[in-house]
């Protein structure tokens, strides 16, 4: 071994001193020198030359301390046996001490004490404690952050004067840009090795191994040491579900994860209101029976003192239409103008359909809000509106009434028609409020709302159409024509305005044909009853062995007229298809004569004359058969057979 020099102070005392390092380390299986320098009294002459002794652990003999070099004798503790060496001239106050092979139960304090003879003995109580290590030691950082350099230093103790150790950094080559330096530092007579890493740490390094490898070359003597990077960083990302879409009334979980060291608080925001939070890498946030109210944006942000991050998704709440909210029902008045408004909820966004009485009106509105302008309204625009709102999971509508207001109108089917029993006039008008219907005859400045002794007069409403119908059977003046002069006015009118129009006379040509028709049919009938008779006749001559004398006619002249039932019958069916159409189907009782016949009187026996409806069949020489003639009265329903 070498020669251990050891400086003393220039202030050396008279007293009980000694020099010695308060701490000195060595790796195990290896040597360490603690150096030591003593003073004693300058009157203290030593008696029999100078000893000392190395205690370990206690500096007091009577505690009976471990002996671990002692200079008179070889006694020492079993622990040294063979190890211990002293490295100083106690002579010239050097008590350096060498101790090879050390392991770790040799670390702890080492205490000197001189021996100078006779009672000049003294332990001083400053003490070197001795750190064997098993690995070296790094230099770490209390906080390792996220993109900011770092420093990691390794030391290997050089206090074993043959051998030298060299140090190697392990797994450093996923490290970006690392920087090695070597430094070698000298204090208190003891001696480190070190060796400085410097990189900047990601994220990705958090948790990531380093090493420390300290060696004697030449020797076996190895020693390691592996620490896990714990890299402080903020949110570097925050992972939640996707947006997504649920069904109204259904649950749904939203999953939160952030990556962060050290683990966030994370919180879940809907809006400004915070839901859920916790201090850890993952939340979940459970929503039941969801509502369209719950419906947007929600925030997992975490937070973990070195940075904030958050990520939102977006909730759908899909739902069928709702209601619509659509105006109140409403009077207007005719020739305005309207807005009809139709709104609603849904998800997705509804298409709107504005359905008046069923029909489409309008155009399809894919959108929660749907405007109907009118304008100018017409009396066709009454009725029942409807806004249907669809989607794809499901329906639901609303509807009110619009009823239209306006001044009467008179229908084209007003109109006076000439019948058996005089002039028939018929008055149609609609109009809301429903028109009130008057007749005025101007030549007789008479007018008519009311049944007296020589009219007819009789009204009816169905919604908001009116009907007036009244029969003249007063003699009226003839025209150059021969024809019935007719001048009947018909007054219409409601709160909202009235008007009055002079009606046409018609002649009934439809009923006139169906009269031919039914004359024709008649006489048709006629002859097949006369025939059935004769052939029925015929026969029983036969049996009976005694023909009957048919009737005989020497130029017979036969005349036919149709049954005055089946006439009225037919007056009738006109009356109600030509003249009041599907509105009006009340029939206007006839009056008859006191003969059962309607006589017509002044000009309207040439109108009778027009509607003659019977016909003449004539045989020329027939005779008469005994009790063959029918009823001769007018009211009769046979068939009137006269011989000439």
């Amino acid at each position: 071994f070498t020669s251990v020099k050891v400086l003393i102070p220039h202030y050396v005392s008279c007293q009980w001193n000694v020099w010695v390092p308060r701490d000195i380390s060595a790796m195990t299986n290896s040597c360490v020198v603690i150096p030591c320098t003593f003073m004693y009294p300058s009157g203290i002459r030593p008696y029999r030359g100078t000893h000392g002794i190395w205690y370990f652990g206690q500096p007091y003999p009577q505690l009976f301390p471990p002996v671990v070099f002692k200079s008179r004798t070889d006694v020492v503790h079993e622990s040294y046996k063979g190890r211990t060496k002293l490295l100083g001239d106690l002579h010239q106050r050097n008590c350096t001490l060498l101790i090879n092979n050390i392991g770790t139960e040799h670390s702890g304090r080492y205490y000197f004490r001189a021996d100078l003879g006779g009672a000049n003995m003294y332990t001083y109580p400053d003490f070197s404690e001795l750190k064997v290590l098993d690995q070296p030691n790094i230099d770490v950082p209390e906080e390792i952050v996220s993109d900011e350099s770092l420093e990691l230093t390794c030391y290997a103790p050089d206090n074993c004067p043959d051998m030298t150790p060299e140090i190697q950094w392990m797994y450093t080559d996923y490290l970006p840009d690392p920087e090695f330096s070597s430094d070698y530092l000298e204090e208190s007579n003891t001696a480190v090795l070190s060796s400085t890493l410097t990189f900047t740490p990601r994220p990705m390094h958090n948790g990531q191994l380093l090493g420390c490898r300290v060696y004697y070359p030449n020797t076996t003597l190895v020693y390691e040491r592996l620490i896990s990077l714990d890299v402080k960083y903020a949110p570097r990302s925050v992972w939640v579900n996707v947006s997504s879409e649920v069904m109204e009334g259904s649950s749904v979980m939203l999953h939160c994860e952030v990556d962060s060291n050290p683990p966030p608080r994370i919180s879940w925001m809907f809006g400004d209101q915070e839901l859920l939070w916790d201090t850890a890498s993952n939340v979940s946030l459970s929503l039941d029976d969801v509502t369209p109210a719950q419906e947007g944006i929600y925030t997992c942000v975490g937070d973990n003192g070195y940075g904030t991050m958050n990520t939102s998704l977006y909730l759908a709440v899909k739902y069928p239409p709702r209601e619509p909210l659509v105006n109140d029902s409403m009077t207007v008045l005719e020739g305005s103008s309207l807005a009809l408004h139709c709104s609603t909820q849904g998800s997705p966004a509804p298409t709107l359909t504005w359905l008046k009485d069923g029909e489409l009106v309008g155009t399809i509105t894919a959108d929660e809000l749907s405007v109907l302008d009118i304008v100018e309204i017409t009396p066709q625009g009454d009725g029942q509106y409807r806004c249907l709102a669809e989607n794809e999971h499901g329906r639901a509508s609303s509807s009110f009434n619009i009823t239209v207001e306006y001044a009467p109108v008179l229908l084209e089917e007003s109109k006076c028609t000439v019948v058996r029993e005089g002039v028939q006039c018929v008055c149609i008008a609609t109009g809301n409020p429903e028109p009130t219907i008057e007749f005025y005859l101007p030549d007789l400045n008479i007018t008519i709302n009311e049944t007296d002794g020589r009219y007819n007069f009789y009204t009816h409403t169905d919604g908001h159409t009116s009907t007036g119908m009244i029969k003249l059977r007063e003699k009226g003046e003839r025209v150059d024509n021969g024809g019935p002069a007719v001048n009947v006015h018909c007054s219409i009118y409601n709160m909202y305005g009235r008007e009055s129009i002079h009606l046409e006379l018609q002649q009934e040509k439809k009923y006139m044909m169906a009269v031919i028709v039914g004359t024709i049919g008649g006489v048709a009938v006629i002859a097949f009853i006369i025939a059935a008779v004769r052939y029925v006749g015929h026969n029983n001559k036969k049996e009976n062995g005694n023909p009957r004398q048919d009737v005989v006619l020497e130029n017979p002249a036969l005349y036919y007229s149709a049954v005055k039932k089946d006439k009225q019958n037919l007056r009738k069916k006109v009356l109600k298809t030509e003249l009041l159409g599907s509105k009006f189907n009340s029939i206007l009782e006839e009056t008859t004569g006191e003969d059962g016949d309607y006589q017509p009187a002044g000009s309207m026996a040439g109108l009778e004359k027009q509607e003659l409806n019977y016909a003449a069949l004539e045989f020329i020489g027939a005779r008469s058969r005994e009790g063959a003639s029918g009823r001769g009265d007018d009211g009769s329903n046979y068939t009137e057979i006269k011989a000439k």
